[in-house]
């Protein structure tokens, strides 16, 4: 029996969602499927229009068998460590296949490039070009010495195909083609990305034809308003911002200065951004500095995974497998890991009104109707 792993932050779950659980079943019908899921706070520093409980039954409703959260901790930060990981916590329910999006659909240049990465002077090429004022994809392509467009699937998918070599897992990647391009915010294709329709439901356009209506009637507006002012009120108050994740460089300085220029999010980031900060390096910036995510607390191992829902399928296979499990499976309460959880979901529910945090208390999984 194949046990595919998938990695997902569903902001918010649409169409291509659908299409690529469908496509693995169809590949593998007698697979389980088990998700690895980003939960309230997400790689690029994005706030999620989903909580993880509902992204957790979506995904049960639409054929995921195994549900397991990806840590507050892990899931806001780069590529490389979001994917390294996803992939172990995969590989520690004894996945033998992870299945991801792609916009080239070619896994042999992929794992190409992945392997070329562990060249000596790979990172020492990627900060010259950097410094020389290309953006990541372009210095990416230089460094690797390869003709190739570098979309932000294909980055991430690279990633996976790292931290499986770099592990020596055995897992073997595999990819399905997207049907369109994450930066598209445009069309009006069945399957659009989730960049394109967050953007439809900021200028308040119909969204129906693109995720299921159970979907729709439970995102979430972010009032952007609310959340600049918790981050204010942090940045202003706390005088030591460089203990925070990926507060480097001294940016805590712009950080303080442009603080009260302006009341408008967005417009501070403008403010405060430099040469060397992406603005999805400033997002998460952010996003740790308002959780209080302190550059002490990275942990660099995972000392527990949460299982967060399951199906009946899903159920009977963490029940055969429950003895071979090299990373536990039950929270540890006093885990660096489960206070940042808590905390993320309380910044979450002052931001959204919602009552993530109860969830999270309780501690229980979502249980698919009729599973149990």
């Amino acid at each position: 029996m194949d046990v595919i792993g998938i990695i997902a932050e569903y902001n918010p779950f649409h169409n291509g969602h659908i299409y690529h659980i469908k496509k693995i079943k169809e590949k593998y019908p007698d697979s389980i499927l088990i998700l690895v899921l980003n939960g309230y706070f997400l790689e690029r520093g994005e706030i999620s229009i989903l909580t993880k409980e509902e992204k957790t039954k979506i995904a049960l409703d639409y054929g995921v068998n195994l549900v397991l959260e990806l840590p507050f901790i892990y899931g806001t930060q780069s590529a490389d460590i979001f994917a390294d990981k996803s992939i172990r916590i995969l590989n520690n329910y004894h996945v033998n296949k992870i299945v991801f999006g792609s916009e080239c659909n070619d896994i042999t240049t992929l794992t190409k490039i992945a392997k070329y990465q562990f060249n000596k002077d790979f990172d020492v090429n990627v900060k010259k070009y950097l410094d020389s004022g290309c953006n990541y994809p372009t210095a990416l392509a230089k460094a690797c010495e390869i003709d190739f467009t570098f979309n932000p699937n294909d980055l991430l998918g690279i990633s996976y195909i790292k931290a499986i070599i770099k592990n020596n897992f055995d897992i073997t990647p595999e990819c399905i083609l997207r049907t369109n391009m994450y930066h598209d915010i445009n069309s009006n294709d069945s399957i659009v990305s989730a960049s394109n329709i967050r953007n439809k439901i900021k200028v308040n356009e119909d969204i129906s034809n693109y995720l299921p209506s159970d979907v729709i009637n439970n995102l979430i507006r972010i009032d952007y308003s609310v959340f600049f002012k918790l981050l204010k009120a942090k940045i202003i108050t706390d005088d030591n911002l460089d203990k925070y994740l990926d507060v480097d460089e001294g940016i805590e300085y712009r950080l303080k200065k442009y603080i009260n220029s302006t009341n408008d999010f967005l417009e501070y980031m403008e403010l405060i951004k430099t040469k060397r900060y992406t603005y999805n390096k400033l997002n998460r910036m952010v996003i740790h500095i308002l959780i209080g995510l302190k550059k002490s607390d990275n942990l660099k191992d995972i000392d527990y995974t949460r299982v967060i829902g399951f199906d009946k399928f899903g159920l009977q296979y963490l029940k055969n497998i429950k003895n071979t499990l090299e990373i536990s499976n039950i929270v540890k309460t006093d885990s660096v890991i489960y206070k940042y959880e808590l905390q993320a979901s309380l910044i979450y529910d002052l931001i959204n009104n919602t009552n993530t945090f109860n969830f999270e208390i309780k501690n229980k999984p979502v249980i698919k109707d009729g599973s149990v």
